[in-house]
């Protein structure tokens, strides 16, 4: 009995070559929609059914946008690519030699399983959180790289201050009202900055035993510098306007534990924080390890100049899964890198069919890089052009704007940071079914946040029309 989707209709598989792309990130949309009119049969295969904007993803969880509002329905996108049809599935594994990929047809439904020929393969999985081998740590210092994430962590700073007003121990206040943010690359400078404006501003009104203000954020980075991919003054720019808000940066320092205490820097100082979250470092996906082909340290496949994979052609990888060597290092795990090599391999892709098997080496454009640090703080550059404060700051929220999917996300976020510069409040405020649980004494000591199901409880939210 075949497997459903395994037979091609006569009318396609006789002429028309199967594009299979796996992952609805920016890698894999900017394949599909470069393939728009293609004389092509397109899958373009995702494990959620929506494309989220994961530069904003820290803003969802630190409460300022809510998810609906950086996310864009897949189906959606692609309505009116004809060409192009798009399945909610899970690739549990990839057969390189035989061109085939399987996959859960239902994520929700273990066990119901089906396969995918292809002609042409790409590879857009993105990355996951890396914990350099202490995946314990997983449990005390969530990452973020999902909806799911951003959640938790909004849930878990949130309900880090409604415990602090409860509580009449000021040595557990102390530890509720400290948060360490792992990593200064991008994510981390950005959470830093978020969580310390939120206690700060946002919050600043909203309690009477508590003055959310007095809340000690502490930034922790391994290496010299902070945001080390840009130029040492921005750097130097950044840690000054991170430190204007009251945070702490350590630079420098390993983490050499997490557990439900806080955080152990350079094996001797223990930082006693009730949330600690993670951004230090990404990692392939597990479904990388099935290609059985070379990977780097990251888990990541070390591909050719023309991004396939070795000794198949037919197979790229691009994005955050894809190790491309640029002059002996390999490129930024980046949205920009993922979108041009997108366009490039849907390009190699079309004149291969049309009979041109040329395949000139992918060139990658630096635009440059930016990150948001606060309200008016930011840093930017794009060549030998360098931004800090205000100007980075406008020049942050444009372009993140401009990329957002859908006219709607655009109008909503303006809308919602507009009125966030305005009023200093954030609608996104809740605490919602994933609470933190209370644990009996002694265990409440430890303070640990596991989660369990409750009915929703807002948090005074700001007035607000734009909340999904």
């Amino acid at each position: 009995m075949p497997l459903p989707y395994t037979d091609i209709p006569p009318h396609i598989s006789g002429v028309k070559k199967r594009v299979v792309i796996i992952g609805g990130g920016f890698g894999g949309l900017e394949t599909a929609k470069a393939l728009r009119g293609a004389d092509l049969d397109i899958t373009l295969v995702d494990r959620t059914n929506h494309h989220l904007f994961q530069p904003l993803l820290y803003q969802v969880a630190m409460a300022g946008l809510s998810p609906a509002e950086i996310a864009m329905p897949i189906r959606s996108i692609f309505a009116e690519q004809e060409n192009l049809r798009v399945l909610l599935a899970e690739v549990t594994g990839i057969d390189l030699a035989a061109k085939r990929i399987d996959l859960s047809v239902d994520t929700h439904t273990p066990g119901e399983a089906s396969s995918l020929a292809y002609d042409y393969l790409v590879l857009a999985t993105g990355a996951k959180t890396s914990y350099f081998g202490k995946d314990q740590w997983e449990r005390h210092a969530p990452g973020l790289k999902s909806i799911d994430d951003a959640i938790d962590i909004r849930n878990r700073v949130l309900f880090a201050f409604e415990r602090a007003e409860r509580t009449t121990d000021e040595a557990e206040r102390k530890r509720l009202l400290t948060f360490v943010v792992i990593g200064g690359g991008p994510t981390g400078v950005e959470l830093a900055g978020a969580i310390a404006e939120l206690a700060q501003f946002t919050l600043s009104g909203d309690f009477r035993a508590i003055r959310p203000g007095e809340a000690k954020v502490v930034l922790v980075e391994a290496g010299p510098r902070l945001l080390a991919s840009f130029t040492t003054d921005l750097s130097q720019s950044a840690k000054e306007q991170l430190e204007d808000l009251g945070v702490r940066v350590v630079t420098g320092v390993r983490v050499t534990d997490i557990n439900e205490r806080g955080v152990e820097i350079g094996g001797k100082e223990l930082i006693e924080a009730r949330v600690v979250v993670w951004g230090a470092g990404v990692g392939g996906t597990r479904l990388l390890t099935t290609l059985g082909v070379p990977l780097d340290r990251q888990g990541r496949v070390q591909v050719g100049p023309d991004c396939a994979v070795p000794h198949h052609p037919e197979a790229f990888v691009i994005g955050d899964a894809a190790h491309f060597d640029d002059h002996g290092k390999p490129l930024p795990g980046v949205s920009p890198v993922a979108m041009q090599q997108g366009r490039y391999v849907a390009q190699v892709i079309v004149d291969e069919v049309h009979g041109d098997p040329r395949r000139p080496p992918f060139k990658y454009w630096d635009k440059g890089s930016m990150a948001t640090i606060g309200r008016k703080r930011a840093v930017a550059q794009a060549g030998r052009a360098k931004m800090s404060g205000f100007l980075a700051w406008m020049a942050w929220l444009f372009i993140h704007l401009l990329y957002l999917v859908g006219f709607r996300n655009r109008f909503v976020v303006l809308f919602t940071w507009a009125w966030s510069y305005v009023s200093y409040k954030r609608g996104a405020r809740l605490i919602t079914d994933r609470v933190p649980a209370e644990r009996s004494e002694p265990e409440a000591a430890g303070a640990g946040l596991a989660t369990t199901t409750r009915a929703v409880t807002v948090v005074k939210p700001a007035p607000s029309t734009v909340e999904a």
